[in-house]
């Protein structure tokens, strides 16, 4: 089964959005690229209340997924 992305709804794709964005800044913490404050960074450019709290939660499931401290 194909699903097209760009048909979502808006508020959809910001969110795959934020979950990529969480999951490449979990990685690099990973692999020593960033530093813990860069999340945070990222995270207070986030105006939308619920968008920083899915960020927040995407954030929690990489580094458990990844096993990031």
């Amino acid at each position: 089964m194909t699903i097209n992305l760009s048909k979502l709804p808006a508020d959809e794709k910001n969110k795959i959005e934020l979950d990529k964005q969480a999951s490449f800044l979990v990685w690099k913490l990973r692999e020593a690229k960033a530093i813990p404050s860069e999340i945070i960074e990222q995270k207070n450019k986030i105006a939308d209340e619920q968008e920083r709290e899915w960020f927040e939660q995407s954030v929690a499931k990489y580094k458990r997924v990844m096993g990031v401290m």
